[in-house]
């Protein structure tokens, strides 16, 4: 048992268990070079769908090991299909992490129109749709669904996964569109077994005769829905030329006329009932009307550079707009209910983090005069503070090229946004280390960086506000000018905290190393990587813990971190070209960025052609690094070699 009250096992049962946890772990997933994923594709054979049919044939009742003889890529018949099935990777045992499997469609049997593929993003669309199909094929006769009966003896395994998208809609591995419009599909498979013994007449259900029907419902254009694949294209094409027209409108975001804001739940990303939902719609005097390339002319509320307040009561949906905001970094599906919001893709959430490591940072700006002299120039602790780690999450934002911060005083320290005029009584400005955000506000302004904050409980916010919007019972109102008569009315009243007209230093750093482990050599095997949870991966036997950071919206992005930590190491190391070496973080995620430009999603994975991995931000790249409490960073001018 897993709680430790059995202490002794028999070897098939430790296996058994052993397999069981490893085949649960597996369907987070983790970085593509675990479990031996790195493919050698000179070593894979080449034939027939006949062939493949044929091998398995004759490997039926063997050892769960003579499955490693259908690797390779096989070419189907028109009668089978038309495609190449690529089995690029085959489990060790019935337990372990699922095979790894592509189709290859020709252009001409995918049929996908040259129109629907004229622009990235447009491509990238649809990919999501085609993801989405092809799974819902797969889905649809039970084909996802895992079997085991009978113990450790009985038949198990014949599931089929495809990754699942949420609401967002993202550039990701899982369907792949060629220059010459082919079409790529990865997805994996449990090759049935009973106990070790090969399932070869099962295994070849699933791969010949399953397979080309879901191949032929969820990635054919002439089986697809046309009007839903168009609308999904042009739904995310649409909400990508909104952002794009942000920086000429003088936004940081825009909230569309209708939007539905809410969601299900806490625990659902879908949207809430149009019947219970308050449809958004912008006041007169924020009121910012776009064209976009589809949906035509489209009025909304404009959110302009500078500092913006979002105030209200409690409950009437401050908080919520702020998180609308925070997710519009990414495009979203059509009827999710915030299509027509777009928020600058530098934008950052930026919360207290109580216990989070904090590494080589520079907090000065907020945070000097530490007891003992502690030095804050060049900040580190295991244990970060409310106020510190606050303090090094805006520091580590802007070192990464964040432009707009969102803030909202339920997730931040208190003693970090403001100090009162009886608290300054009490506690001497000479006694207090902590410069609070307000007082940096006009100076983050002045060096372009704009910030939109959730207050609800301290009008001193109103001095350095340029614009103020109220919720109420989750309707928008423009109240800039009572605000701002208020702020004059209290001018002399005392108690206001000094501006400072300077920000201070962003001082930049650079990365040693992301694990203390030598980096293995030859064929030895290097880290263990284990992507547990959207928020959780695990590095030998060290956890990297994410559950702070809000815009990291899918598991498959990850996974794509966890592959990205791995190719750093590769590059840090020696064997590793030194691409990375001597480089600033922000030169590092640079490099990373360029890769997925030109590689797209795959060029985090080296040679292996994972299909659940979905493009990660540079801030979400930033964020993950700088919480991984084994790594090594120090600032550029600290001595030490690089």
């Amino acid at each position: 048992m897993r709680d430790g009250k059995q202490t002794v096992r028999s070897e098939e049962g430790q296996q058994s268990w052993r397999g069981q946890r490893s085949r649960e772990e597996a369907e987070a997933g983790g970085g593509s070079d675990e479990e031996g994923f790195d493919a050698d594709p000179a070593s894979a054979r080449a034939g027939s769908g006949d062939d493949l049919a044929s091998e398995l044939r004759r490997i039926d009742g063997k050892g769960y090991r003579a499955y490693k003889d259908v690797e390779g890529r096989w070419e189907m018949s028109p009668a089978q299909g038309g495609y190449a099935l690529c089995i690029d990777w085959v489990q060790g045992d019935p337990f372990a992490s699922p095979s790894r499997c592509r189709v290859i469609l020709p252009a001409a049997l995918a049929g996908l129109p040259h129109d629907l593929l004229s622009t990235r993003v447009r491509r990238t669309a649809v990919c999501d749709f085609l993801t989405r199909s092809f799974g819902a094929a797969v889905s649809a006769s039970g084909g996802d669904i895992r079997r085991q009966s009978g113990g450790w003896q009985g038949e198990k395994g014949g599931e089929m996964s495809v990754d699942k998208p949420g609401q967002h809609v993202l550039e990701r591995t899982s369907v792949l569109i060629h220059p010459d419009g082919a079409v790529e599909a990865r997805f994996t498979v449990g090759l049935p077994a009973r106990g070790r013994t090969v399932l070869g007449q099962w295994a070849a259900s699933i791969l010949l005769q399953n397979l080309p029907r879901y191949v032929h419902e969820g990635l054919l254009y002439r089986q697809l829905n046309r009007q839903q694949l168009q609308a999904h294209v042009e739904c995310v094409e649409d909400t990508a030329a909104l952002r794009d027209q942000l920086p000429s409108l003088g936004l940081v975001a825009f909230v569309g006329d209708g939007s539905i804001l809410p969601r299900a739940s806490g625990a659902c990303d879908e949207p809430m009932p149009a019947r219970q939902a308050v449809p958004f719609r912008a006041p007169d005097s924020l009121a910012v009307t776009v064209t976009l390339p589809n949906r035509g002319k489209v009025r909304g509320l404009g959110i302009r550079r500078g500092v913006t307040l979002i105030v209200g009561g409690g409950f009437h949906g401050k908080s919520t707009l702020l998180n609308a905001l925070e997710l519009s970094v990414y495009n979203k599906i059509p009827g999710d209910g915030r299509e027509l919001i777009a928020t600058d893709p530098t934008a950052v959430k930026i919360r207290a983090e109580d216990g989070r490591r904090v590494e080589a940072v520079n907090i000065s700006p907020f945070i000097s005069n530490l007891p003992f002299g502690k030095n804050t120039t060049c900040f580190r602790t295991p244990d970060a503070s409310g106020s510190t780690s606050q303090a090094a999450n805006i520091q580590e934002a802007l070192e990464a090229g964040a432009r707009t911060l969102l803030v909202d005083e339920d997730t931040s320290a208190t003693n970090f946004m403001i100090r009162d005029a009886r608290m300054q009584e009490l506690v001497s400005g000479d006694k207090e280390p902590i410069t609070p955000f307000i007082c940096r506000l006009p100076a983050l302004a002045a060096r372009g960086v704009s910030c939109v904050l959730v207050i609800g409980g301290s009008g001193q916010y109103f001095d350095v506000a340029d614009t103020v919007i109220c919720m109420d019972s989750y309707v928008p109102t423009d109240v800039t000018e009572a605000a701002q008569a208020i702020s004059r009315r209290h001018a002399g009243a005392g108690g206001r905290l000094p501006r400072h007209d300077e920000y201070g230093e962003v001082t930049p750093r650079v990365l040693l190393s992301v694990h203390s482990r030598p980096l293995a050599r030859g064929g030895e095997r290097d880290l263990r990587v284990k992507t547990r949870t959207r928020s959780c991966i695990q590095l030998d036997q060290d956890e990297l813990d994410l559950s702070a950071v809000g815009q990291l919206v899918e598991v498959s992005q990850t996974r794509a971190i966890a592959d990205a930590l791995l190719r750093l190491r590769r590059q840090l190391g020696e064997g590793g070209g030194g691409a990375a070496r001597g480089r600033s973080l922000a030169q590092l995620l640079d490099l990373l960025e360029a890769g997925m430009d030109e590689q797209g999603v795959d060029s985090l994975a080296g040679r292996s052609k994972p299909g659940n991995l979905a493009r990660p931000r540079r801030f979400e790249l930033a964020a993950a690094i700088n919480r991984l409490r084994i790594a090594q960073l120090r600032q550029l001018n600290e001595g030490g070699a690089a």
